[in-house]
């Protein structure tokens, strides 16, 4: 979302952080100069500085005499600071609660970050016509942007940026949750820690979310979680046995390598494993190229994915080495003869832990159609069931089977919260679905998307005193939430904006030139994504005549803000190092992307005034506010594009 209002001052916004929903506060115990503490600085800041010596022990009985004591009373608290968290923590900010964010990494991003490198996935918009819309659109067009040669370095600073301007958001890196305090179903407080700074974190919020992929937080308040295969007897799901029953995905360790100009030998390290072309028959590195790798390097599937970590770090890296070996020793490959590795994970990226339970448990048959019937969908997502051997590595078959055609799919609101933790929301592959809808439920765009679902969700629960069951079983409710969703730009097949506010669906539509067949009347029809080889949702103007969309009313309205939910295109775009991925994508901004345009009103004398003037946007999602006017007329004047020769706008709405 481009807000031409939401600058980013580091100290500029501390003076409105009391403007939340409901305010956090924060305790520090502190020995030496606070000053000297740039991390809790920055903490007390966005807490108005509110400080005072903490009493209370956290909750482990042992002695800790080294760490420090920090309270944290918030809103809305995110375990988990992959893409699912992220969105999470973005929404729940924008709406104005007060955010805690814990990851226990060093960076954001999960999986989808430089200590992992694997690309986030979900809807193929070049079968579809669309792809997934709201905050990650947000993240991947800036990424386009500022980032065009893929660099896993500059996304992560992006994505750490995103969330460090958001003045409703503590950020707590290298921080893990790892307990809980539960009364009557509700949890009161969480307990996390930080040894790199010695602190013990005790956060109290009003609702939670665990986005940690592995059900941590869940886990630690006492709610039911799944782990492994169903077996296809529990929800006669078809393709649920063809691998064996309570067996997991693998985990797997990506490496990315580059082509010095020169010849690089390579010497393998003693334990590496002994890979021949018999390991390889259905996993050929020169399909993949040799510049990033490769997802089927995968083990664990048989093993505790959480508690045996260790052995399948090992077990990886000497499979990783082994088949490096194997590229450049024993096949030699000549396309990798001058290459040389230039990164190796050392972490396991996991696929497939815990599943936290939920009510009416989401399966493959509501991935195959049934979704349709779902009285709660609320988000729409995509990626096909693929389910892999738990062998990994090591199984003497094809590395994945994929299950359906499905391209698309609405997601219900009961996959994304606990049935037995009343103010319990996750986000991620931790969602309540059945294993084989998680082959699909789990890749980072679903999550992120997801992410954003409950963000939203947890302040419209903490705004009206409910439940996350309330909320998903109250139809006027959960209409309010897709409508939110809908306002901030996320696509709902089969629902349309229908916002009572929306003063553009009172208006009559009229445009200057229309190009491809399409009308004016598309910008305000409440749609806005096409599906393949359609334009029938929005308007499109030849640029080179400076098209105008209009909006007219019978009589004055006041108007402070307009959103304009552009087309940027419906190519793949994610970040990534993979050589097919990348050929996919087209950096930069977006052609069809509207890059300049003036905002006028003109009221019941015919007089005219630019309230808003854009330039160089190249985000979706563009929201204007400006003092209150009064007009008779909306003027969108289109001014260029980023390339394409029309000016294309899926929605306008106004708002006083």
């Amino acid at each position: 979302m481009e807000s031409q209002k939401n600058t980013c001052s580091r100290r500029e916004f501390m003076s409105t952080t009391a403007m939340g929903l409901l305010g956090y506060s924060l305790m520090v115990s502190v020995d030496a100069d606070a000053s000297t503490l740039s991390d809790a600085q920055e903490m007390k800041d966005k807490s108005v500085g509110m400080m005072s010596r903490v009493k209370e022990n956290p909750k482990p009985s042992f002695s800790q005499p080294s760490m420090d004591n920090v309270l944290l009373d918030c809103d809305v608290l995110v375990a988990g600071g992959g893409l699912s968290g992220i969105c999470a923590a973005i929404a729940a900010a924008r709406e104005g609660a007060k955010v805690v964010l814990v990851q226990n990494r060093s960076r954001l991003g999960g999986n989808a970050s430089m200590e992992v490198k694997m690309h986030p996935l979900g809807i193929n918009p070049q079968n579809v016509g669309f792809r997934e819309a709201g905050i990650l659109e947000e993240l991947k067009l800036k990424n386009s942007v500022e980032n065009p040669d893929h660099s896993w370095a500059v996304w992560d600073c992006m994505l750490y940026d995103k969330v460090r301007c958001e003045q409703n958001i503590i950020l707590l890196l290298d921080t893990t949750v790892y307990g809980a305090d539960v009364e009557n179903s509700l949890i009161t407080k969480a307990y996390a820690r930080c040894d790199l700074s010695l602190t013990n974190y005790i956060i109290s919020a009003k609702q939670y979310i665990d986005c940690t992929g592995d059900s941590r937080l869940a886990i630690e308040a006492g709610a039911e979680v799944m782990t492994g295969r169903d077996g296809s007897e529990k929800y006669g799901e078809s393709l649920a046995g063809h691998f064996t029953k309570d067996e997991h995905l693998c985990c797997s360790m990506m490496f990315t390598s580059v082509d010095v100009g020169h010849e690089v030998k390579y010497t393998p390290p003693s334990w590496a494993k002994k890979i021949t072309a018999e390991h390889l028959k259905f996993r050929d590195p020169a399909k993949w190229g040799f510049n990033y790798g490769y997802w089927f390097l995968s083990f664990g599937g048989k093993l505790d994915t959480v508690r045996d970590m260790e052995v399948i770090r090992r077990e990886l890296l000497a499979i990783l080495h082994g088949v490096w070996n194997y590229v450049k020793n024993v096949a030699k490959y000549p396309e990798a003869k001058n290459r040389v590795l230039d990164f190796v994970a050392m972490f396991p990226a996991r696929r497939d832990t815990y599943r936290i339970a939920g009510y009416d448990i989401f399966t493959q048959h509501d991935i195959e159609g049934k979704w349709a019937e779902r009285s709660d969908q609320i988000i729409t997502v995509g990626w096909p069931m693929e389910d892999q051997p738990s062998d990994g590595f090591y199984f003497n078959g094809k590395p994945a089977i994929y299950g359906g055609t499905t391209q698309f799919y609405n997601l219900p609101l009961t996959a994304m919260y606990s049935k037995d933790v009343k103010n319990l929301f996750m986000a991620g592959r931790n969602m309540n679905t059945s294993h084989i809808a998680f082959t699909s439920t789990r890749v980072m765009n679903v999550g992120a998307l997801a992410g954003e679902v409950v963000g939203n969700a947890a302040v419209k629960c903490v705004r009206e005193n409910i439940n996350p069951r309330q909320l998903g079983t109250d139809a006027t409710k959960l209409n309010e939430l897709r409508q939110k969703l809908l306002k901030n730009g996320n696509v709902l097949v089969n629902y349309k904006n229908e916002d009572p506010d929306d003063l553009i669906l009172k208006s009559t539509a009229w445009a200057s030139d229309c190009a491809n067949s399409t009308s004016a009347d598309n910008a305000k029809n409440g749609i806005t994504y096409d599906f393949k080889d359609e334009v029938k949702n929005r308007w499109q103007g030849d640029i080179s005549k400076q098209p105008e969309l209009t909006f007219s009313w019978d009589k004055q309205v006041e108007i402070s803000q307009v959103r304009l939910n552009l087309d940027t295109g419906c190519r793949f775009l994610t970040q990534s190092e993979e050589r097919g991925i990348v050929a996919k994508m087209l950096a930069g901004a977006q052609p069809e992307t509207l890059r300049d345009f003036d905002i006028i009103t003109v009221d019941e004398n015919n007089a005219q005034k630019l309230v808003a003037s854009v330039r160089d946007n190249y985000q979706k999602l563009v929201v204007l506010d400006f003092k209150t006017v009064k007009t008779k007329t909306l003027k969108i004047k289109c001014l260029a594009t980023n390339g394409d020769a029309n000016a294309s706008i899926f929605e306008v709405r106004a708002y006083s």
